[in-house]
């Protein structure tokens, strides 16, 4: 099996150790003030509430996190200020994507990656890339980054699938890209590439709704949005998962089954925002694009938080 990554032989089954993506990762938002500039004081209660409810790690400018919209010296605050407030309670990683290759791979060898200890780095999104363009993307990306390299297929946002064998053929070429986070919604290619990969490669949900099914396939966990909300709760199905107790992991994954389908209705991150605002750990706000939640959605979304917390009481 051969590598991208141009670190010593030696040196990267330390670095491609470091990082367990079994459990539940959280994919962190970004809280905004009615200004829509960042709204830190609500970032560090979200973090305090999200890895003190027992998170097993966070995933940092994500999607959920509304990256796109952020300034590049804002990614680099909120980069330095999560691994700061965090202060290595758990492990960290780090999105960097885009859809010009050459620009994710500079931004790689030049940003400051201390404290993290992976990458997510999402299939090129607008270009709609053949799979053998996704191959020598994550080629390329594999042999800039100097940390390990988790894959991320969501064709919803991109405009193309990454297939099951150019996943799997990614994972058999490079040992430093160590997992998947699949968010296809395509159980079939899913449960083809936990059949078909390498042994150390972790196949990650990136649709809390198919959590549970995914898990009982082989996946090793998820990063998830609810997370934001309810990692004790969200966080327990997973790990009950791990410990092959389905039958107590399903009731909770019943119990969230409305709320998975209503954070989605008006747009990710928009359902958990909303959320998180009925939770009092942040203002309801976006930047644009995207607009909060209508009406209708949020008092949904507040009568399914009531039951969770009666259940939960």
């Amino acid at each position: 099996m051969k590598t991208g990554n141009p670190l010593p032989s030696l040196i990267l089954p330390y670095i491609m150790s470091r990082i367990d993506l079994r459990g539940m990762g959280v994919a962190l938002a970004t809280p905004f003030r009615k200004d829509k500039s960042i709204d830190y004081p609500a970032l560090e209660r979200l973090i305090e509430h999200i890895v003190g409810h027992g998170a097993d790690y966070l995933v940092v400018l994500g999607t959920t996190g509304e990256t796109p919209t952020l300034f590049p010296e804002e990614r680099d605050e909120i980069r330095r200020f999560v691994r700061e407030k965090t202060g290595g309670r758990v492990p960290l990683v780090i999105g960097v994507g885009g859809n010009s290759t050459m620009a994710i791979a500079n931004e790689l060898r030049s940003i400051d990656l201390t404290g993290y200890e992976a990458v997510l780095s999402v299939v090129p999104f607008y270009n709609k890339p053949s799979q053998e363009g996704i191959y020598r993307h994550y080629q390329v990306i594999a042999e800039a980054s100097p940390l390990p390299v988790i894959l991320y297929n969501v064709p919803g946002r991109t405009g193309v699938n990454m297939e099951a064998r150019t996943t799997l053929r990614i994972a058999s070429d490079f040992d430093n890209v160590i997992g998947v986070k699949e968010a296809s919604g395509n159980l079939t290619q899913i449960e083809n590439i936990i059949r078909n990969k390498r042994p150390d490669f972790q196949v990650i949900s990136g649709d809390d709704s198919i959590t549970y099914p995914l898990m009982a396939m082989g996946a090793v966990g998820v990063i998830s949005v609810v997370g934001n909300a309810y990692p004790r709760e969200f966080g327990r199905m997973v790990r009950l998962c791990l410990e092959g107790r389905y039958q107590e992991a399903v009731i909770i994954h019943e119990r969230f089954t409305e709320l998975f389908s209503l954070l989605f209705v008006d747009g990710n991150p928009a359902g958990v925002k909303c959320a998180l605002h009925s939770l009092g750990l942040i203002e309801n706000e976006l930047r644009l694009p995207l607009v909060p939640t209508c009406l209708e959605t949020f008092e949904k979304i507040q009568a399914v938080l009531e039951d969770i917390g009666s259940v939960n009481e």
